[in-house]
């Protein structure tokens, strides 16, 4: 058991959230929880996988990868 399980106040400080962004996600079944008794834990694995699925890759103009300028 390598996952670290994180509590609601966790990830919402990890997100840079209130409590209620991930009780949300919690309440739509947006994210995987683990329900240990009344509480309630989500996977530090479930959240990186909700970042990465919701992750906005940036296009530059007409659909082409943006140029760093140095």
């Amino acid at each position: 058991m390598a996952d670290r399980y994180l509590t609601v106040a966790q990830v919402a400080e990890l997100l840079g959230t209130t409590e209620r962004f991930p009780r949300r996600l919690i309440a739509e079944r947006r994210i995987v929880f683990v329900k240990v008794g009344r509480h309630v834990r989500i996977p530090e694995s479930a959240l990186k996988a909700f970042i990465d699925a919701n992750t906005v890759q940036a296009i530059g103009h007409r659909g082409r990868p943006l140029r760093r300028v140095a």
